[in-house]
């Protein structure tokens, strides 16, 4: 092995490394060409994920014990000015040792979810001497990562629930729009506002982002009056509507994200869906459910002291909470009204990147 070389055995199957050029090497670094290898040829890629992904091809037997290793070469599609390492270079992409395909590469430091990516294949014979041999290189596959798992996603709960803070009681939901947006619900949508596919918001992996239908919520109160804000990022007329009339023991909960936006501010998109829904059925398949009355984000529990089955709500205190209802709701169920406070557009999260850097609302695998 290369001086030069990193194993990363903890997340690699084994036999792959991953090696880093020091400098620039002329032809004769060890690197060369034979004709006698065979091209990989019928290139597939399967079991994609949001960090991994299966690949194989086809090789003549013939020349199969002469075949020591694979030089994997991996681009992000957008890159498309990216040099490929040539057969003069040494490595700088990934070299696997010939192990049985189909072989397995994963890796969060090179892999990010929902991102299109080109792969080609070269076959190698290391020499007695140290030097290589090579095919040439294989046709070029593109292929894209998947969308964070629900194992990614509890991962991401998991840090989301140590920064979530005591519960504080509330009482509504509450939308900001301008003023234009409610005509337009009046006039053209027979009174309703409809649901949107979500925006790219939050983390890169985010299963919800760009497939999810649904209205934005917020919940969260002022300390000191225990009511919502009168300033808002999204315009100055609000939608109001009692809790209940949206979470109750009808409805599931469930957890989507987990994100900062390079400021102290975090924030927990958190999906509401009547039980039997379309959008239920989506969340199901998808999604962390929550039990609506034992959370650290929003609980909806029944007030054993009135002893008249009233509903209690509560959110949680330290994180901002982005509550995605998943179907249309009628203007008749609630009021609307201008805020005295102002437009802090700075503070919108609409399509809003999530800090890479973040230590604590970012896991081990691509943002």
């Amino acid at each position: 092995m290369y001086n030069n070389s990193i194993l990363l055995s903890k997340y690699l199957p084994t036999g792959i490394s991953f090696f880093r050029n020091k400098g620039n090497k002329s032809q004769d670094s060890g690197i060369v060409e034979m004709e006698e290898l065979p091209v990989p040829q019928n290139i597939k890629i399967s079991n994609i994920t949001c960090d991994s992904f299966k690949i194989c091809w086809d090789m003549e037997p013939r020349v199969k014990e002469r075949i020591t290793h694979y030089f994997i070469d991996l681009n992000k599609k957008e890159n498309k000015n990216s040099n490929k390492f040539k057969h003069k270079d040494v490595p700088t992409k990934l070299v696997a040792k010939a192990v049985p395909l189909p072989m397995t590469v994963r890796g969060h430091w090179f892999l990010s979810p929902r991102t299109e990516y080109t792969v080609a294949v070269q076959t190698a014979s290391k020499q007695s001497d140290g030097d290589y041999a090579v095919s040439e290189w294989s046709e070029i596959i593109d292929f894209t990562t998947a969308d964070y798992s629900t194992v990614h996603l509890t991962q991401l709960l998991e840090k989301a629930e140590v920064i979530a803070g005591r519960m504080l009681r509330f009482s509504v939901f509450y939308r900001n729009q301008n003023k234009e947006y409610f005509d337009q619900a009046r006039e053209v949508h027979g009174n309703h506002m409809l649901p949107a596919v979500k925006d790219n918001s939050g983390s890169h992996g985010s299963p919800i982002s760009g497939k999810l239908k649904g209205l934005y919520f917020s919940c969260n109160t002022e300390f000191n009056t225990g009511k919502p804000p009168q300033d808002s990022p999204y315009g100055r007329t609000r939608f109001e509507i009692q809790a209940e009339t949206l979470f109750n023991p009808k409805t599931n909960l469930y957890f989507g994200d987990f994100y900062c936006m390079y400021t102290a501010y975090h924030y927990v998109i958190l999906v509401l869906a009547p039980q039997g829904s379309p959008g239920d059925d989506f969340c199901k398949a998808k999604l962390q459910a929550l039990d609506i009355t034992n959370n650290h984000f929003l609980t909806c529990t029944v007030d054993e002291e009135a002893g008249d089955g009233a509903l209690v709500f509560r959110h949680a205190q330290d994180v901002i909470l982005e509550v995605i209802y998943t179907e249309p709701v009628d203007l008749v169920l609630g009021t609307v009204a201008e805020i005295s406070g102002h437009q802090l557009m700075s503070l919108s999260t609409v399509n809003a990147k999530k800090d890479p850097s973040c230590k604590t609302c970012n896991i081990s695998v691509g943002r």
